[in-house]
């Protein structure tokens, strides 16, 4: 089986939405110019696991001309765009697994076809397919190195390197400044009030919106909200963080608090249980409670069913739970990624650092992969600069060169007052 999508009728639609992401990812563009040039990829397989958006697809594509051969499946059930997938498998060549809206088991079984393709280097949002490689019961051979997206894959994998355990290395792409400081802040902070803004068309100016966690994600997350007129509340565990929350201009407060005054959450902590029973018992009629950390646990969802008399989709995507109370709580996208489920996901513009440090990675993998431990590693600095110099590039910008004077002095001890 080379594909599983829903329909490749649906292609022609998915070209040209690739297309359109295209023209907004040139540090992409670039790269997959060289690589088309070059081969550097010729003869390697590669397994992705990724959000299966045009923006990916052109991930996909760039690799594609390195001569790389692709097999991508679908790193959450509510992500894929269909039409996008059938362009993929149609138009572009890549084995594509993925449907929009399967079930957990249909979803593992895209997981294992992805991997049937043998691959030497793995990509993953989530660590979902290493975990699988890792799993017992399930025999893959393994791959000589692999990147990792998203802050929740990271703390996965370094978790199972810190057991002894991982078979082989991962770059923590997640971690390149180029990545988390664009795609986590600026990324997930407007595609996340899109997802709600479309899920809902409710108005966020005036309304208490509860940003629950302040890494890169909470803190976009909370500057978009504010931009439109919100006004937002921070709830935090780091001390650090909510320091920093409160001279960024935001309340902090304990989530008990908050959560009797807030009319909508966001919850971005990669945690589990975040929003539960103590603070559904404390919300007011109307509440709207949206996740936008990896995984579908942050909203505990089976509490909130045992509380609620009945449960009906109001809106597409958007599910009203009436409590013996007679409140309703409303949950959007069924508590997993908003901006995934409920949009589509983070702009082009902003993917464009991120999959170059996937493609970048990637390459530095097939060179340098023996040499490596088994272990999460950081995207090399190399990589991290060239991106941001490229990217400056493609907006027109240059800046400041440091003078051989200025060098000398920054690497001298002796010179002083």
């Amino acid at each position: 089986m080379t594909a599983e999508v829903k329909d490749l009728k649906l292609s022609r639609a998915g070209r040209e939405k690739i297309e359109w992401a295209g023209q907004n990812m040139p540090v992409v563009a670039a790269i997959a110019e060289t690589f088309r040039k070059e081969k550097p990829l010729k003869g390697w397989r590669l397994s992705a696991c990724l959000h299966v958006t045009s923006e990916t697809a052109n991930l996909m594509r760039a690799l594609k001309e390195g001569g790389a051969e692709v097999a991508l499946c679908a790193s959450n059930p509510l992500s894929t765009q269909d039409d996008v997938a059938a362009s993929l498998a149609k138009d572009y060549g890549v084995q594509v697994f993925a449907v929009r809206g399967v079930n957990r088991d249909a979803y593992y079984r895209h997981l294992k076809l992805a991997l049937s393709v043998k691959p030497r280097i793995t990509m993953d949002d989530g660590a979902d397919l290493v975990s699988l490689i890792h799993t017992n019961g399930y025999h893959a051979d393994a791959p000589v190195g692999g990147t990792e997206e998203t802050t929740t894959g990271v703390i996965r994998l370094r978790s199972l390197a810190a057991s002894g355990k991982l078979r082989y290395p991962i770059i923590a792409v997640n971690d390149a400044d180029t990545k988390h400081m664009f795609d986590n802040r600026y990324g997930t902070g407007q595609s996340t009030i899109d997802g709600i803004i479309r899920a809902t068309n409710v108005l966020l100016a005036g309304k208490n919106i509860v940003v629950c966690g302040y890494g890169w994600c909470g803190r976009g997350v909370a500057q978009r909200a504010r931009g439109l007129g919100a006004q937002v509340i921070v709830t935090e565990i780091d001390a650090v963080k909510s320091l920093e929350a409160v001279m960024d201009g935001f309340r902090v407060l304990p989530l008990k608090e908050a959560a009797k005054i807030g009319d909508i959450f966001v919850t971005v902590t990669g945690n589990t249980s975040v929003l539960g029973k103590e603070q559904f018992a404390l919300l007011k009629d109307g509440a709207i409670l949206c996740n936008s950390g990896h995984f579908d646990v942050e909203i505990d969802l089976k509490a909130l069913k045992t509380l609620s008399k009945s449960v009906r989709e109001t809106r597409p995507l958007v599910d009203e739970y009436t409590l013996r109370s007679g409140r309703r709580i409303y949950i959007l996208g069924q508590g997993r990624l908003v901006n995934l489920a409920c949009a589509e996901g983070h702009p082009p513009t902003v993917m464009d650092m991120s999959f170059a440090n996937q493609a970048l990675s990637t390459l530095y993998l097939t060179k340098n992969a023996k040499r490596l431990g088994r272990e999460v590693i950081s995207v090399p600095k190399e990589i991290d600069q060239r991106v941001a110099k490229l990217k400056l590039q493609t907006l027109g910008i240059t800046i400041d060169r440091l003078t051989a004077e200025q060098e000398r002095y920054l690497a001298s001890w002796e010179l002083g007052t």
